[in-house]
């Protein structure tokens, strides 16, 4: 299955955004994300669509098999995501952490 490359970073981009979202008001673990490393085998198309008349294709395992190696390239980025005020986009638990050490047993010697 072909994607569109700016379609395949907007679905990550999507996930990260849903995540984040995700947080409750009393969150007990916070991460900020860090770079997202993205690679991609892609396939250089003519678009009439496209104004300058290109579009990269990330192209499925399945779909490189019948297109030649010379057509297709190995494409490599890092993102790093930033809420629009330049800060780091945060993605917490939702799920509160329980009271206390938990179930101890089996764990110290009596």
């Amino acid at each position: 299955m072909d994607v569109p490359l700016a379609d395949a970073v907007a679905a990550v981009r999507d996930e990260l955004l849903e995540a984040a979202a995700r947080a409750g008001d009393d969150p007990q673990v916070v991460f900020a994300v860090g770079p997202v490393e993205m690679e991609f085998e892609v396939e250089l198309r003519a678009d009439a669509k496209v104004k300058a008349g290109f579009k990269l294709w990330a192209v499925g395992a399945e779909a490189e098999a019948g297109v030649s190696r010379g057509r297709t390239h190995r494409v490599s980025f890092t993102l790093t995501p930033r809420r629009p005020d330049g800060g780091d986009l945060l993605v917490r638990s939702a799920v509160p952490a329980p009271e206390g050490p938990g179930d101890s047993s089996g764990r110290i010697d009596g």
